[in-house]
Parts: C-alpha cells; sequence; structure tokens
C-alpha cells in the first residue's frame, strides 16, 4: 500500500529519544558511485525512523527515495523527518520482500541502490510498549506491523512444548531451549503469558545460577519469539533475491546484519550472485555463467573501535556490499 510522504507525517511528534544509525557515514560512501548523479533512485528496504534516509538524500541531490517499512508507527516518524525533501521521498507500507512490487509501484523499472539495516529497530526497541525489550515490563506483542497477525503471546500460549523448543533453538541459538520451553508449558497452565517481566522471571526461575552469570537468560529467548512473530527469516531469504533482481548495472546493496542468521542468509545470497555458475571443467566461461554481482566489501566489514565506544548498537553489526556489473 504506498502513500506519499505528506499522508504519513501530519500530527506525529519527532522522537523523544535519541538515534543513532549505525554505520552511516560507511554506508553514503559506499553508495556514492552508484548514487552521484541525476535520476538517481535507492530503495531504504528497512526505514525505521529514517536516519539513513536523510543522508542519502542529503549528500546526494539528485536522488529519489523509495522508503519501505511495515511498521505504521515507524512511517509516520520518517514521513515527517523527511517531508522537507518533498516528492523526491515516497513511502510505502510493506514488508521489505514486497521490494519488487513497491519499486514498480511507484513507476520505476529498475534502481541504483538497495539497503537493509535488518533487525529490530531503535524505534521499537526504545517504545517499552511494543514489548521487545526484555528490560522493559510490557504486553507481549513484539509485531513489527501492529495492524496485523500474531502476537508473541499468542506463541507463547498456542505453540506446543515441541514447537516453542524448536523456534527457541533455532532462531535464538538458545542452548537451554528445553529446559525453557518446558518452563513455558507448565506455567501457562496456571494462567497465560501477557507481559514480558511476567516471561523474563519464568526464564530466570528456569536458568541455573552458573549461566546467569554468563548474560541475560531471556535474550535468546526474546530473539527467537521476536523472529517467529514477524517471520524475519523467511522474508529475509525472499527479500534479498528480489533486492538484487531490481538493481540496475552499476547499482549497489548494502546490508546490516546483526545476528549470525540473518548475516548467513545474506552472505549465501550474495555469494549465489557473485560467482560463475559454469560447469566444472570447462576450458572457457560462458557469458551466461558469469557472475552478475561483484563483492564491494570483501567479508563482513564491522563498526570500527570509535563507533562500537559511542554507540552500543553498533557493536554486533556485520556490513556486506555489492554492486551489479551486468545484466
Amino acid at each position: 500500500m504506498a502513500q506519499g510522504s505528506e499522508g504519513l507525517h501530519m500530527a506525529v511528534d519527532q522522537p523523544k529519544f535519541p538515534h543513532t544509525p549505525v554505520m552511516l557515514q560507511r554506508i553514503v560512501d559506499l553508495f556514492e558511485p552508484a548514487l552521484d548523479g541525476p535520476d538517481k533512485v535507492v530503495v531504504d528496504a528497512t526505514l525505521g525512523m529514517g536516519g539513513h534516509s536523510e543522508a542519502l538524500l542529503e549528500r546526494f541531490a539528485g536522488l529519489t527515495l523509495i522508503g519501505l517499512d511495515r511498521d505504521t508507527d515507524a512511517l509516520g516518524i520518517a514521513g515527517e523527518r523527511l517531508a522537507r525533501f518533498g516528492d523526491r521521498v515516497r513511502l510505502v507500507h510493506t514488508v521489505y520482500d514486497g521490494i519488487a512490487g513497491a519499486v514498480e509501484g511507484e513507476g520505476f523499472d529498475a534502481v541504483d541502490g538497495v539497503l537493509f539495516d535488518l533487525g529490530v529497530s531503535s524505534l521499537q526497541l526504545d517504545r517499552a510498549e511494543r514489548g521487545f525489550a526484555y528490560s522493559q515490563d510490557a504486553p507481549l506483542d513484539m509485531r513489527m506491523d501492529r495492524t496485523e497477525g500474531q502476537t508473541a503471546a499468542d506463541v507463547l500460549a498456542t505453540y506446543d512444548e515441541g514447537e516453542l523448543r524448536r523456534i527457541f533453538q533455532r532462531y535464538g541459538e538458545e542452548k537451554l531451549a528445553g529446559r525453557y520451553a518446558r518452563a513455558v508449558v507448565e506455567r501457562r497452565a496456571e494462567r497465560p503469558f501477557t507481559m514480558s517481566g511476567d516471561l523474563v522471571q519464568v526464564l530466570h526461575d528456569a536458568t541455573p545460577v552458573a549461566v546467569q552469570r554468563q548474560g541475560h537468560p531471556a535474550k535468546r529467548v526474546f530473539q527467537a519469539l521476536r523472529i517467529e512473530v514477524n517471520a524475519e527469516l523467511a522474508v529475509l531469504e525472499r527479500a534479498i533475491p528480489a533486492a538484487l533482481d531490481t538493481i540496475a548495472v552499476g547499482g549497489r546493496i548494502v546490508v546490516e546484519s546483526y545476528q549470525s542468521l540473518e548475516d548467513r542468509l545474506v552472505k549465501r545470497a550474495l555469494v549465489e550472485r557473485t560467482t560463475s555458475s559454469a560447469p566444472a571443467g570447462l576450458p572457457v566461461e560462458l557469458p551466461e555463467h558469469a557472475p552478475t554481482f561483484s563483492l564491494v566489501v570483501k567479508g563482513a566489514e564491522l563498526a570500527d573501535e570509535a563507533e562500537r565506544a559511542a554507540n552500543p548498537r553498533a557493536i554486533p553489526v556485520r556490513l556486506r556490499a555489492a554492486e551489479r556489473i551486468r545484466k
């Protein structure tokens, strides 16, 4: 559902909390060869509060930005923040695997850049009522799009012990997944989970003291619930190939990941497009087997020490980037 920015920023207050986009200058620099010129188009597939988008629009005067987000709160805040850029900004309420439809819906055949800043946003973490942060007691929601879908409370109420163990293991990489799943099922027999503080207490009580010293026992379970509620990995697995397909020759994709499951999917998708598909043993590589992208960043790039010290949310980031070299 595409909407112009003027319809999204009415009566929305500027955020009352600070937000520092991760690796901001590095991202602007990586996009410069692709976006520095007239009539360029970039997709910010994870718009959030618009920090990265604002920097790109300020730096590249000939740029049109298509901003995607499933979170209507984010679209409202970003719409106000980016309103001064007028019709250079197109905001679309969609999950980012809908990138092809969003680009086509805005009247473009291809784009010159795509940015993904994955994971939970600062807006979602810093607003306690969204239920993403285990450090604050709030309703167990965790939906990035609060207009539809099941909540974390729904998952805890309806999944059987085996299903809970599976998502805690797969999406949280939690070694105590079985113990935590059993504790959740036993506790919900008494009363349903509705608040995050209640879940945190159950997880704490189920955690051996020695393990508690290794980090907060709720961190991985909350991550797993968030990924399950929002189908994040399934969406990402569709979104990266779809995004690559929208990029014109000379265009670039930049992806910031914050946990290993995301980064593995991104790495695999980029490897597929930057590696020859020619069968082994061919004396000459045929054009149809040549890679369509080349890596701009070798491996995964980390934020520098200064940024990690100043902005803790930059500590886990892994950045990957590639450029389309042929159709």
